[in-house]
């Protein structure tokens, strides 16, 4: 590991400590049935444009550090090193950064000295490399989780930066919020849905169940946006019309991934859903011979429908713009 942090609550937005500094991208995929029938690159875009919460939240300086650096890896998204600023120190803004805290870590990115020196870059041609300095940091954190394998699997290299996966569900979460696509209020509902679905990882498949104590597919998904307060309808059938259609390539954390699963599906009648964790993975409800909950990749999978983002249908966006409305903007710290 390059650092270490101590955990923290998994829906809290400050940590305690510093996170590892490494490159993972193990995008991770809720797959969730409902009233399923028996079954018979990948971190984003690095030119993703800066969504209006990334414009207000992050500095100016920043975000071109941010953007160029990401050019270096191709693959990787400026988003995701944004995110990892964020929640490492707020931008440069939280105090704490600018000394090493009680794990050795130190300045906006949160690196170990001998991690820094050996990823270091002078990012702004000084002649000097300075893990406190933004210029040096962002291109040096972008350096190892190049590294680390960011640019085909982010969700790895995000995991080898901090050996957490709530730590990796939050930076995604993040990212999705600093791109176009996602607003503020529904960055923080996609942490919640994955960490709730997260949390049912182990427990059985059971036909027409929306817990606790087991979920079909279509289930899980249910429950987990019920539990960001977000209401989407109870079965794969209605789940599939009810989001807006995604391209292939272009889902992120959040959205549902549908399969044709068996006689009674059409391309536009899905028989099976799950939940889009990134780094095309998800956790899965798959069926009752299938084992219990769990992570599964869905990408070499012949039998996917298509894509959707429930959270851009117009009335969860409705909903989600009134509970932005509701929360005063963010102090600086």
């Amino acid at each position: 590991m390059a650092r270490r942090r101590d955990p923290a609550p998994l829906m809290g937005w400050r940590w305690a400590g510093a996170a590892a500094i490494a490159t993972v991208t193990l995008p991770l995929l809720i797959a969730v049935f409902i009233l399923c029938q028996p079954p018979i690159p990948a971190g984003g875009a690095g030119d993703a444009t800066p969504s209006e919460r990334a414009l207000a939240d992050i500095p100016a300086s920043y975000l071109r550090w941010y953007m160029d650096a990401a050019q270096t890896c191709p693959g990787l998204s400026w988003t995701v090193l944004a995110a990892i600023g964020k929640v490492e120190s707020d931008h440069g803004r939280d105090p704490a950064s600018r000394r090493p805290n009680a794990a050795g870590a130190r300045g906006p990115m949160q690196f170990l000295p001998a991690t820094f020196a050996a990823y270091a870059v002078d990012g702004n041609d000084d002649g000097r490399t300075d893990v406190y300095n933004p210029a040096d940091a962002i291109p040096a954190a972008t350096a190892y989780l190049c590294a680390s394998g960011a640019a085909t699997d982010v969700r790895k290299a995000l995991f080898a930066y901090n050996h957490a996966g709530w730590y990796v569900d939050r930076v995604l979460a993040k990212a999705a919020e600093y791109s176009t696509a996602v607003p503020a209020v529904a960055g923080d509902a996609i942490g919640a849905i994955i960490a709730y679905a997260r949390q049912q990882i182990g427990k059985p498949y059971i036909w027409g169940g929306t817990g606790p104590a087991g979920y079909d597919c279509s289930g899980i998904v249910y429950m987990a946006y019920k539990a960001a307060g977000v209401t989407i309808p109870r079965t794969t059938f209605a789940q599939w019309p009810f989001g807006v259609h995604v391209p292939t390539g272009q889902e992120q954390p959040g959205d549902l991934v549908f399969f044709s699963s068996g006689p009674g599906n059409a391309p536009g009648r899905p028989g099976h859903v799950a939940l889009v964790i990134g780094g095309g993975q998800a956790i899965e409800a798959r069926c009752t011979r299938c084992g219990p909950i769990k992570i599964t990749a869905y990408r070499s999978r012949g039998n996917i429908v298509g894509y959707t983002r429930p959270l851009a249908n117009p009335g969860v966006k409705r909903v989600l713009s009134g509970r932005a409305a509701a929360v005063p903007p963010p102090v600086p710290r």
